[in-house]
């Protein structure tokens, strides 16, 4: 095993070929490499029953016991691999770049393939991540009330060819309490943050990075702090669009959402949106009439943006900037407002801080 070449963790990310994640399937799920492979060692109860033996036993009768599991495994570690990678080249890590990602590396070999281990295995990852984002990188904020189409125009600014760091999509969360509405689960703040950073590893440090104004939380998913640290003190923006344009496009949003899913999201926000508005969204998502609906819930998110807004503008300090540029986009596709977007940036200057959170 100690012949496996091993690879620190930049190296081992700019090496070629499929990274097989040797930790077992609860750990693969909690956080991973974004594009790794799960190749269990060990299941999850195979991981437990060794764990325990270590703890009540031994290490060396710890040892004993996974090479009796792994033992008739092997023959179909290699059949798998030969799927994975037919060029029999691949990188390999366990949590600490011990025996299990040694065993595998072992066995791959033996079979004539090319491995590569990560020194300090998944855990040096994550301090590669910590660190990735704490990289300063010029940001541009784009705020705005619900219903402006801040999504669409972050999309349509990456078809353009602009830097887009998109929470909300890689959350798979809109970030309210209708925000997970017709979504995939989201990812674990973990593995959130994992993808976050290998994004931002590929960004260009010269160009803007376009980011949505959020909260810390974008549903269950935390931003990490070294990454919302620089999005509180980037230059930012706000585009406005009329309400009846905001209700129509939520609509179009959550009219593809199950009603009884659209009323739990509602009760979520009762004390907030108080009991007499909360009734009158309930039956008007009963009766069909989503247009009311939203325009009641609306009416409670315009008042907490705004009173969010008020706040933070009212304890900048000297030398911030107390007021955000507004940017009209009534009318226009998210191609045109997003070039719309581009042109107005070119008479900011960005390097000047403005310290806002979520507004």
């Amino acid at each position: 095993m100690s012949e496996t070449p091993q690879a620190l963790i930049d190296e081992f990310l700019a090496t070629p070929g499929p990274i097989l994640d040797v930790r077992s399937p609860g750990e693969f799920e909690q956080g991973h490499i974004p594009g790794a492979v799960s190749f269990p060692l060990f299941d999850n109860d195979e991981r437990a029953a060794v764990g325990t033996c270590y703890k009540k036993k031994s290490r060396e009768k710890a040892v004993e016991l996974g090479f009796d599991i792994v033992g008739p495994k092997l023959g179909d570690f290699i059949r798998k691999a030969q799927v994975i990678s037919p060029e029999r080249t691949v990188r390999v890590h366990c949590w600490r770049g011990g025996m299990r990602s040694g065993a595998i590396a072992w066995a791959l070999n033996l079979s004539g393939f090319r491995t590569l281990t990560l020194q300090g295995g998944y855990k040096a990852y994550r301090q590669w991540v910590r660190k990735t984002l704490a990289i300063p990188k010029q940001i541009v904020l784009l705020g705005g009330m619900t219903g402006t189409a801040k999504t669409d125009i972050l999309h349509a600014l990456t078809e353009q060819g602009e830097q887009v760091l998109d929470l909300e999509g890689h959350a798979n969360h809109r970030g309210s309490s209708f925000g997970a509405l017709c979504l995939p689960p989201q990812p674990s703040t973990e593995h959130f943050e994992n993808i976050l950073a290998t994004c931002w590893q590929q960004f260009n440090a010269n160009q803007p990075i376009w980011i949505e104004a959020e909260s810390k939380r974008v549903g269950a998913c935390r931003v990490p702090e070294e990454l919302f640290d620089q999005m509180e003190a980037a230059f930012a923006v706000e585009i406005t669009r009329p309400v009846p344009e905001r209700v129509a496009l939520l609509v179009d949003i959550y009219g593809q959402a199950d009603s009884d899913d659209l009323i739990a999201a509602t009760e979520r926000i009762r004390k907030r949106l108080g009991g007499q508005r909360t009734q009158a969204a309930i039956a008007a998502i009963q009766s069909g009439d989503l247009t009311t609906a939203v325009s009641i819930t609306l009416d409670y998110y315009d008042r907490t943006y705004r009173y969010g807004l008020k706040k933070r503008t009212e304890a900048a300090s000297p030398g911030e900037y107390k007021q955000v540029p507004e940017i009209d986009v009534t009318g226009l596709s998210p191609a045109r407002a997003a070039d719309h977007l581009r042109q107005a940036l070119k008479t900011f200057t960005l390097k000047a801080p403005v310290s806002l959170g979520t507004f």
